[in-house]
């Protein structure tokens, strides 16, 4: 399950609206002889993927997938019923598909004889399909902000933003979507149909929180990443939109004050609770999640 999860991760950034997924495809000796993962919607999914690369050795095996198999007609045929064709035994499931119709492909799997194991290593899967599933049930994409914080831990609105550029690149192909300081798309869209597929207007990230939550909705995009500490996304946080916070504070002098104008002094944003701090050259980087 750990290598269905890892090469899951290589379709984040693609899949969207679909979930990226990963199958490994095990024989009747429980040897690896197929793996897969979906890359864009109306593209075969992880399970067929790995089938394909297994092919007749898959008969009397174990598939391992990180989302329950599909089981309705869309741009592809069912993973269940391609399952069910090639034999498998056995499926192991991370984490079950919310948006599955009818009865599910775990039991129309099992209705056809297969032995079915649910919620297998769900919690490490849900490191890839954790966003997914948070859009899911928000109605909403999952959204990042990123920015340079002042010493005293606030969005700095004069900064250049020249620490996070490297970071940037490192998330970008994590996410959907990548969105500036204007607002505007700066890469990345979903299903990977090109650059212009999606423009946002202008204003789009203004006042109206609801308008950018519909027009972001448009696109398809699960997970968002916002890039800078322009004064509207702070509206966007402060409307309770930004789900992850991704801050760069200053180094400070070992005895420091901030002078008593300065007001309160923090780390990230209220109602987000620290998941992760780390060291950097020349900054502490610190990630938050909405409490």
């Amino acid at each position: 399950m750990r290598r269905a999860i890892a090469i899951s991760a290589q379709g984040l950034g693609s899949t969207s609206p679909n979930p990226p997924v990963g199958c490994v495809i095990l024989d009747s000796e429980q040897r690896t002889v197929g793996e897969g993962y979906h890359v864009r919607k109306g593209e075969s999914h992880a399970e067929v993927n790995a089938l394909t690369a297994a092919g007749k050795l898959a008969e009397g095996g174990t598939a391992v997938v990180t989302l329950e198999p599909c089981n309705h007609y869309g741009r592809t045929p069912p993973c269940r019923e391609a399952l069910i064709a090639a034999k498998v035994a056995r499926v192991l499931i991370a984490v079950m598909d919310p948006t599955s119709r009818g009865e599910g492909g775990a039991a129309l799997l099992r209705r056809a004889g297969v032995e079915v194991e649910q919620e297998f290593l769900r919690g490490e899967a849900l490191l890839v399909l954790g966003t997914w599933k948070a859009s899911l049930n928000d109605g909403r994409p999952f959204i990042t902000w990123i920015y340079e914080a002042g010493a005293e831990g606030k969005p700095n609105p004069n900064s250049a933003q020249g620490v996070i550029f490297e970071e940037v690149d490192s998330l970008r192909g994590s996410y959907d979507l990548v969105i500036g300081q204007e607002g505007c798309i700066e890469e990345g869209v979903p299903g990977g149909h090109g650059n212009d597929a999606f423009h946002l207007p202008n204003g789009a990230l203004g006042n109206d929180v609801d308008e950018m939550v519909k027009v972001l909705n448009a696109t398809g995009a699960r997970s968002i990443l916002l890039s800078g500490a322009a004064g509207q996304f702070s509206r966007i946080a402060s409307a309770g939109m930004i789900d992850q916070v991704i801050s760069y504070l200053p180094r400070t002098s070992p005895s420091w004050s901030p002078g008593k104008n300065a007001g309160r002094v923090t780390a990230i944003p209220d109602g987000f609770r620290l998941v992760e701090v780390a060291r950097t050259a020349s900054n502490v980087r610190l990630t938050g999640r909405r409490t």
